[in-house]
């Protein structure tokens, strides 16, 4: 394996590991949404009530 190879295989590996790492953190201080976009809760109570 060349050094430019190395170098690519470890910027991917600190992207991808890094982005998980990140996500995981970011989700477990704020694992809800506060709040929603206008309209968002009322598409989300028809689904739970069984009306259409």
């Amino acid at each position: 394996m060349t050094g430019i190879a190395l170098v690519f295989l470890v910027i991917a590996v600190v992207i991808i590991w890094g982005g998980l790492v990140v996500s995981t953190v970011l989700l477990s201080r704020r694992p809800e949404v506060t709040a929603y976009p206008p309209g968002g809760d009322e598409v989300e109570a028809q689904d739970h009530s069984g009306r259409a």
